[in-house]
């Protein structure tokens, strides 16, 4: 099973976000944009494992509050001039960080290691190219992101609200050539 760790969007905020997408999808037909359905915001990916019971028991020792999370400005990885991912930022306090860190601690000792880089919350919007966030040596920048960047030059730093996160939720990943699936398998309360 393909797993991740990640927060859900409330609907409200998806609708807003999924209108800017397609405004900007517009510019650059030739990126796999991602669907509103799949937004959400990756806390931890784990990958490829069969340890889903372990991972249910590990996450359920997770101590949280809940998060406000504000939606606002835009980015692309690995920088603007070689766009792969284009995202929304967010913007929250140092309890997103701690969550964080409580997940990758449940699970460090099920053998998951820890992003070594600072957590950087975003919600992605499209990949162009290989969507590898990284370039590797050979790679080129793809064109495609390239209209999108000129265009958010132009306009105002977008706002799209606010949210306060009540849970995180563990998902299953399907990957089919119309685009990853995502299934719900256990969500875990903030309190």
């Amino acid at each position: 099973m393909r797993l991740f760790v990640a927060l859900d969007i409330e609907h409200d905020l998806r609708q807003r976000i999924a209108q800017f997408r397609d405004q900007m999808r517009a510019l650059a037909p030739g990126v796999r944009w991602v669907g509103p359905e799949t937004f959400h915001i990756t806390l931890q990916f784990l990958g490829e494992t069969p340890k889903l019971e372990q991972i249910k028991s590990a996450l359920a020792t997770v101590k949280g509050v809940p998060v406000t999370l504000a939606f606002r400005g835009t980015g692309f990885f690995p920088t603007p001039q070689r766009a792969r991912v284009f995202w929304i930022g967010i913007e929250a306090d140092e309890r997103l960080q701690s969550l964080v860190n409580s997940i990758g601690n449940s699970l460090a000792p099920l053998g998951f290691k820890r992003e070594q880089e600072a957590f950087h919350p975003h919600l992605t919007l499209a990949r162009a190219g290989s969507g590898r966030p990284h370039s590797r040596p050979g790679d080129r920048p793809p064109p495609g992101l390239q209209q999108v960047r000129s265009q958010l030059e132009s306009l105002p730093r977008p706002e799209f609200g606010t949210m306060t996160a009540h849970e995180f939720i563990l998902y299953q990943s399907t990957l089919s050539p119309s685009g990853s699936r995502y299934t719900r398998l256990a969500q875990y309360p903030l309190r």
